[in-house]
């Protein structure tokens, strides 16, 4: 089956994201964490914890929320992968700060032409 879009790989994941919400009956807040704690027991990378930042703040999730989640696993998956999450969430944080700070400066410079 040819693809019709550029960016297969993401519509992909973009549609079985919105298809495992619109199938689980938990709160945004709940399903956002409960992911996290997923993602933290794979030792997952930044990039798939800068893709729940948009959500989570959309849920309303809280810096408390979330570190409760990874105080709550942490006996389950270990120091180690905790501190990995951690780690890479701060990261995740970091580049989302960063590309909010640049599309700022792209509108101020925008509407100062």
């Amino acid at each position: 089956m040819p693809t019709t879009s550029d960016t297969p790989v993401l519509d992909t994941l973009a549609a079985m994201t919105f298809d495992s919400i619109e199938r689980c009956g938990m709160s945004e807040d709940m399903l956002i964490l409960t992911r996290i704690a997923a993602l933290a027991a794979m030792d997952a990378p930044t990039i798939s914890y800068l893709a729940h930042i948009g959500p989570a703040v959309e849920a309303h999730v809280t810096a408390s929320q979330l570190q409760d989640v990874l105080v709550a696993i942490a006996p389950i998956v270990g120091t180690a992968r905790v501190m990995s999450a951690a780690g890479h969430i701060t990261e995740a944080l970091g580049i989302a700060i960063a590309v909010a700070d640049a599309e700022i400066q792209a509108q101020v410079q925008g509407n100062g032409q």
